[in-house]
């Protein structure tokens, strides 16, 4: 009995030793690992038995008694889960583990955790059903919060009986269904965020019962029936009201006037109606009012001159007209005024700025008129000046050209003349000057040095003198339009010495001269537009170096010489045009001239085509009238060149034969780096890069299929560069990236093959090649709507997977069609990973050196401040969408400088109303949405469900619109893909 009892006494303390609070923060560690295994260095096991060793740990926090009683572990780089044994800590008061990319399901151990006031849990992947009766014994608990996590299914119940708890935050996750009406019931409740998740049902009125709420986030991806619940404006103590983004309709109630501690009302990208209550004018503490991308009515109310603290004012992208109040201008607070895309008219008022507070300033597609107000930037804050598409007139006044804190100016399409105000060009952070098709006149000031400015478009205005050599000081230009003005004299060469430039058009002037030597330097180029000028001279020898040039017009200058022959082997080099010049001799053949048509060099009498017998004399005619100094070719020149050809023949055949006898000692040179098992060696690889194996070509190299002796297909991908370094094409950040990853929707690294001089990525092979090739191709018509939307969901899931589930997050940067590619079931794989960069801090951006991409899939944001973050991949992701839905390419078939973006938004701002032949077919969705879809969707699909397409065609425009912070994540776009609203499956037979 003595015996059994000792044995009892010492299992006991064996297990109470066991699970200390320091085994149990132990046990935590070895869970919640992080990068290659390590994470929370400084938890260490402390070899002196200091009892409370484990309260020294960062984040931990002890009582007098030496046990935790908070355990704070935030914006760690974890992965891993967290194990049951967290229920130990059962002094536990306050537990957060937030922004730690932890896994799995929540352990319903958690429930141990009574003594619990705070539980973050927020910004992690934890997935399941969010298990609610963990929180039945926790009373004391004020603080739970779950944000931006994977939870499901249902809303959980059982919170309602925590009747101490004031901040509950579920948002950002993936919960269907409807708000509990026993919410209700949580009469302690200060913070309620319900946003982001996609709930549904008719609007939460009983929510008013909540009478100590403060902040109520009930919105964004929410898709509510009817309208804003009066009841609302009976909870006074309201500080916060967000019901953005969540299909409510209907009119904003009056009663929301009573509401006098609210200080944020947010209604935006609803479908409000009506006019704007004058009521709410008795909004006395407000200082944010937004109700954008609505279809509100009617006037500013005058009665709102009330609302003395208002800093934001944002009505854009409504139905409002009439003037902008005076007393807009006369707020002491006011900071941002976005009224663009409505029909305001009338003048600005002339005292906005006045404050000294005015920041953001947008009044864009409107019907305003008159002066610019002089004193937009009195107060030296003035970040964004946006007045584009209107009609005001008159100069620029001065004192913009010392506003330094000026960042995007954006004033095209206007009436505005005068002299542009010299000092602008020189202020250190303008990014954006945007002043094309005015009428500005005068001179450029012969001084710039805007070091922050990305883009610069004065194209379409009466500018003359010189381009003045100082634009070379702008350091981060990446953009640069002078078109269609009056310049003269020569190109200053000093242009192509930025590093950054990437697109220069200089088209429609009276520029004259050469072109210059530098701009075969200036690698950087993939745009170049010099046509309709007075240029002479040849083209620049190594013109070849522009290894991504995309776009090269000369036209209609009085260019001479041959065409080089360097050009076929540029292969990203799209759209050529040397029509209406001097060229003479015969047109090159192979390589990139396969691509270019004929028009692209019309209007040259002295060149002819490659297959023009006659074009030896008439070449040689030409000329000899053309240029005195070059005659016909004598008889010892043309021996000379029949002897040189043939030694260089004989030097051809005689490497060739001993390449072939060194073939298996070079072939040991070759090293492979396997990621995955293979049963192929680097001779098996090197045997299929023959021309006939080409199944690709790109600006990083050209891709080969190779057929292994297992009978395994591979895609080989050659690379030419050292692997490391910045002339590596890519080879360090595909290797840093896929042999990091793991994802079935991107494709798989199996290994590289590489030497000194070369690399050669090998990848699983897609037989059906990119989605588009498949889909720009011949083969277009028979990718159906279902196998479309396939498509669509899975790519969203392999980019979903770089941003929100790799730490630290991937971003794509040339995100395309042609970088997503097909299996045999035609599956997506996202491939290319060339230019993929690692960004630390999800929602930070990150400024590149130079833009990266393709064209028409690039940022707006990007393109001009080279910023990126992961929005940019998610702006390309809509493009693609967009080209799922209208089977169209992104650029090439809208007219120059139309890219699908815009063509869509064109076409479809142009429905008003529908052909009443398609009137019976669309009867159960809107009709000016179906007839807008219809308008652009891609005529060889047939027997699609036109809910579907119109679904789509929402997910993509939220994708491209014009400000990244109005995208959605990849991880809502999933969800959007994934939960599409449900409505009758109309199906349309084109």
């Amino acid at each position: 009995m003595r015996i059994s009892c000792f044995l009892l006494i010492l299992i006991l303390f064996s297990s109470s030793y066991a699970y200390n609070d320091l085994d149990v923060l132990l046990k935590l560690k070895s869970a919640m690992i992080g990068p290659k295994g390590f994470g929370l260095e400084d938890w260490k096991e402390n070899n002196s038995l200091t009892p409370n060793a484990h309260c020294s740990f960062s984040g931990v926090t002890c009582d007098q008694d030496s046990r935790v009683v908070a355990l704070n572990v935030f914006s760690h780089p974890l992965f891993g889960t967290v194990p049951p044994e967290i229920g130990l800590l059962d002094k536990l008061v306050n537990l957060t583990i937030s922004n730690d990319n932890l896994t799995g399901k929540l352990p319903v151990e958690v429930a141990n955790l009574t003594s619990l006031k705070v539980l973050n849990i927020s910004y992690n992947l934890f997935q399941g059903n969010f298990p609610g009766e963990i929180t039945l014994g926790m009373t004391e608990l004020e603080v739970l919060d779950a944000y931006d996590n994977n939870f499901a299914g249902s809303l959980p119940v059982e919170i309602t009986k925590l009747k101490n708890l004031k901040h509950l935050h579920f948002g950002g996750n993936y919960f269907t269904g409807e708000i509990p009406e026993s919410y209700s019931e949580i009469q302690s409740l200060e913070y309620l965020g319900l946003n982001g998740i996609g709930l549904t049902g008719k609007t939460p009125w009983f929510l008013s019962k909540l009478k100590n709420l403060r902040e109520m986030y009930i919105g964004y991806f929410n898709s509510y029936v009817g309208g804003i619940p009066p009841e609302f404006g009976s909870m006074s103590e309201l500080r916060l009201l967000d019901m953005a983004s969540c299909n409510i309709t209907g009119e904003i109630p009056t009663s929301l006037s009573n509401l006098k501690n609210l200080h944020s009302l947010f209604l935006q990208l609803n479908r409000l109606t009506g006019y704007i209550p004058p009521e709410l004018s008795g909004l006395i503490s407000l200082k944010s009012f937004d109700v954008s991308n609505n279809e509100l009515i009617g006037e500013i109310p005058q009665s709102f001159s009330a609302l003395q603290n208002i800093t934001l004012l944002n009505v854009f992208r409504n139905r409002l007209y009439g003037a902008i109040p005076d007393f807009v201008g006369d707020f002491p607070f006011l900071e941002t005024l976005y009224v663009w895309g409505n029909n305001f008219t009338y003048e600005l008022p002339q005292n906005l700025g006045r404050n000294g507070k005015l920041l953001y300033v947008d009044v864009s597609e409107n019907h305003f008129t008159g002066l610019i107000p002089r004193d937009l930037c009195k107060g030296g804050r003035l970040k964004t000046f946006i007045l584009m598409d209107n009609f005001f007139f008159g100069t620029l006044p001065e004192e913009l050209g010392e506003c330094r804190s000026l960042e995007r100016i954006r004033i095209s399409k206007n009436l505005l003349n005068g002299t542009i105000p010299a000092g602008i060009f020189s202020l250190p952070a303008v990014q954006v000057i945007e002043m094309y098709d005015n009428y500005f006149s005068g001179e450029l000031p012969s001084e710039a040095s805007g070091d922050a400015l990305g883009f610069l478009d004065l194209s379409n205005n009466w500018i003359s003198g010189s381009i003045p050599p100082a634009i070379g000081n702008l350091k981060n230009l990446h953009i640069l339009s002078l078109a269609m003005n009056r310049f003269r004299g020569e190109i200053p060469h000093e242009i192509f010495g930025l590093e950054s430039l990437s697109k220069i058009n200089i088209s429609a002037n009276n520029i004259s001269g050469k072109i210059p030597d530098s701009i075969s330097r200036c690698t950087s180029l993939n745009a170049i537009d010099l046509s309709r000028n007075n240029l002479s001279g040849e083209i620049p020898n190594g013109i070849a170096m522009l290894t991504v040039l995309g776009t090269f017009n000369i036209s209609q200058n009085r260019i001479t010489g041959h065409i080089p022959a360097e050009i076929r082997n540029m292969t990203s080099l799209a759209t050529l045009d040397l029509s209406d010049n001097n060229f003479y001799g015969r047109i090159p053949t192979g390589g990139q001239f396969q691509v270019f048509k004929d028009n692209a060099f019309a209007g040259n009498p002295n060149l002819c085509s490659p297959g023009n017998v006659s074009c030896r004399s008439f070449v040689d005619s030409a000329q000899s009238s053309g240029h005195g100094h070059k005659k016909f070719f004598s008889s010892s020149k043309l021996i000379l060149t029949i002897i040189v050809f043939f030694t260089a023949l004989l030097l051809i055949i005689v490497t060739v034969y001993r390449l072939r006898n060194k073939k298996l000692q070079k072939s040991k040179t070759w090293k492979l780096t396997a990621f995955h098992r293979l049963d192929f060696k680097a001779e098996d690889v090197l045997e299929c890069l023959k021309e006939e194996n080409i199944i690709g070509k790109g600006g990083a190299g050209i891709v080969y299929r190779g057929s292994m002796p297992d009978g395994v297909d591979v895609a080989i991908k050659r690379l030419v560069g050292c692997g490391s370094g910045h002339s590596d094409h890519g080879f360090s950040a595909e290797i840093q990236t896929l042999g990091r990853i793991r994802h079935r929707n991107i494709v798989r690294l199996l290994g590289y093959v590489s030497n000194k001089d070369t690399n050669f990525l090998l990848y699983e092979y897609m037989p059906n090649g990119s989605l588009g090739e498949m889909l720009h191709g011949s083969k277009g018509g028979h990718l159906q709507w279902e196998t479309r939307y396939k498509i669509a969901v899975e790519a969203a899931k392999g980019l979903c997977y770089l941003h929100h589930d790799c730490s630290p997050l991937i971003i794509h940067r040339d995100v395309k069609s042609n970088n997503i590619l097909l299996d045999s079931d035609f599956e997506a794989h996202v491939a290319d990973f060339g230019l993929a960069k690692f960004l630390q801090d999800a929602g930070a951006s990150e400024c590149m050196s130079s833009i990266a991409g393709s064209y028409g899939y690039i940022a707006p944001e990007y393109a001009y401040t080279l910023k990126v973050d992961e929005k940019s991949d998610v702006y390309s992701f809509g493009v693609v969408l967009l080209e799922l839905i209208a089977g169209r390419k992104p650029v090439g078939e809208f007219g120059d400088g139309v890219d699908i973006v815009r063509w869509i938004r064109k076409t479809t701002s142009e429905i008003s109303q529908l052909p009443d032949a398609a009137a019976s077919v669309l009867a159960v969705v809107d009709q000016r949405l179906s007839a807008s879809v219809l308008a652009v969707v891609d005529q060889r699909l047939s027997g699609y469900p036109l809910s579907e397409v119109i679904n789509l065609y929402k997910i993509a425009m939220l994708c491209v619109a014009d400000e990244a912070s109005h995208r959605p994540t990849m991880r809502e776009v999933v969800h959007l893909l994934t939960n599409p609203l449900q409505s009758a499956p109309t199906l349309v037979n084109l």
